[in-house]
């Protein structure tokens, strides 16, 4: 059998109540906590001491050898218990950090068990050939829906060949054209000719004339 399962079996998951022989783990964490404020002001009392016989170390000095050792020596046993606290400390720290994560684990598995219940209650009465068969009248009774829409949205009336319509269309527009093309009246031919060169006439008899008036001027 493993930890774990003496944990669970041994009455681990009974949150605040007090298992066989045992307290509970409210308990316990209660008590490690008290535990390490005690010996952490236990600390701060050998750290004063410590400090203070080496101040009388240096004090006495060389003038009193002895007082000065005898500071010294206590120095050292103050240093010692302190050393032994903090190696208390982590033991105690380490403890108490698993035993909170082994009453979280606790509380998460008898919660879990209380949902896993819950949704057996809640899947009790549901048959899973039902649902199947539900789910089929569903999916036919949707087929059917769709049937339905389709027929209603067909198109009622004759049926005809649109390419055989726009071929006809084609030829009307091309009669109406034509009608039209016979109507139009193209303008006669004018009787008299057309002067060859109309445009240079005009512009050298222009010419002449400003040649002449410059010679007048210049005269």
């Amino acid at each position: 059998m493993s930890k774990l399962q003496k944990f669970f079996k041994g009455g681990g998951g009974g949150g605040g109540r007090k298992g066989k022989g045992g307290p509970s783990p409210q308990e316990a964490l209660a008590r490690l906590r008290e535990t390490e404020e005690m010996l952490t002001k236990k600390q701060e009392y050998l750290e004063a001491r410590i400090a203070k016989e080496l101040a009388l170390a240096k004090k006495h000095g060389t003038r009193d050898k002895r007082a000065a050792l005898q500071a010294l020596k206590r120095k050292k046993r103050y240093e010692k218990q302190l050393t032994q606290i903090d190696g208390t400390l982590s033991t105690i720290e380490f403890q108490r950090e698993a035993l909170e994560n082994s009453y979280t684990n606790t509380e998460v598995f008898k919660n879990m068990g209380y949902a896993a219940q819950a949704m057996k209650k809640v899947h009790e009465n549901m048959d899973l050939d039902k649902i199947d068969d539900m789910m089929q009248d569903i999916t036919e009774q949707q087929d059917i829906a769709q049937e339905i829409t389709e027929a209603l949205t067909r198109k009622m009336g004759d049926d005809f060949d649109e390419d055989e319509l726009l071929a006809e269309l084609e030829e009307l527009e091309q009669e109406e054209l034509n009608s039209k093309m016979t109507n139009v009246r193209l303008p006669s031919v004018p009787a008299t000719p057309l002067p060859t060169h109309p445009a240079s006439s005009r512009k050298k008899v222009e010419d002449d004339d400003d040649m002449k008036h410059l010679a007048a001027w210049a005269s």
